[in-house]
């Protein structure tokens, strides 16, 4: 069972886990080298637990403790009671969702771990706004797809905006990063994939045409929203893939192009 810690100091040291959590830049440095990331809600704390991470400790206002008290009294952790403005002094901002919890992240594994066992897999270029990673790997785990690679300077995961943006998703779908890029795409074709890049250029083939379903494997990559792949990602590809546009619209959003290229990857279109 769970210490319930009142604490009433913002800068009680027991707070560091939390504090600063609007500060991009300082949390992007200062979560993977600690080894910690933050859940934020009552959902995505519960996701993080089931998909096995350890939870360091929870931060909860006075009205989430009954709602979590199950997890209170399942979890070794403390957690410390906090008013709702000392929580905003702490953290930076309001949190309207009233429970955060510290939780220890697992090694990533290797790419070649997925890849023995993946079918569907995508690749990521570049996508470094935290809201497309989450709603990545949202669609990436409600649509099947198996696996999730990252090129280098990709945006982190686990940060707390893709995470909450994700519902917790990115606990479902294993990632790995690829350490070197592009030439790290080779490995993949090696492991019997083949390579798709997504992309509104019009020498691409239609996703339709394409036909991504039948393929025994396939690795659908994508590039960053408004740069979209690297040319020298394009040029590692097997093959270019568009989805058809219509009323003079060129693209989608790269979360919204992720979705429906998924599905396309997963299940094909209807009549396709």
């Amino acid at each position: 069972m769970a210490d319930l810690i009142t604490i009433d100091d913002p800068d009680d040291p027991r707070l560091r886990d939390y504090t600063g959590l609007t500060d991009v830049e300082l949390r992007r440095r200062r979560e993977p080298e600690e080894g910690l990331f933050i859940a934020e809600g009552e959902k995505v704390i519960r996701r993080a637990r089931q998909t096995g991470y350890e939870m360091r400790s929870m931060l909860l206002s006075a009205k989430w403790i009954d709602v979590m008290r199950d997890v209170i009294d399942e979890v070794p952790a403390p957690v410390y009671a906090v008013d709702p403005a000392l929580a905003e002094r702490v953290t930076g901002y309001h949190v309207h969702r009233g429970a955060l919890a510290s939780m220890q992240r697992k090694p990533l594994p290797d790419a070649a771990e997925l890849l023995g066992t993946a079918r569907r897999v995508v690749v990521m270029e570049s996508v470094n706004d935290h809201t497309n990673i989450g709603a990545i790997f949202r669609s990436a785990a409600a649509l099947g797809m198996d696996a999730v690679l990252l090129s280098p300077d990709c945006a982190d995961p686990l940060y707390r905006r893709s995470v909450k943006v994700s519902m917790g998703a990115v606990f479902s779908v294993p990632y790995a990063r690829l350490d070197a890029w592009p030439k790290g795409l080779e490995a993949v074709r090696e492991a019997g994939f083949r390579l798709l890049a997504l992309t509104p250029d019009e020498k691409a083939t239609s996703i339709d045409e394409a036909a991504p379903h039948r393929l025994e494997r396939v690795a659908l990559m994508l590039g960053a929203e408004g740069d979209g792949l690297s040319t020298k990602a394009l040029m590692a590809a097997d093959e270019w893939v568009r989805i058809p546009m219509s009323h003079g619209v060129d693209s989608l959003n790269v979360g919204a192009a992720a979705a429906v290229a998924f599905y396309a990857v997963a299940t094909g279109r209807p009549g396709a």
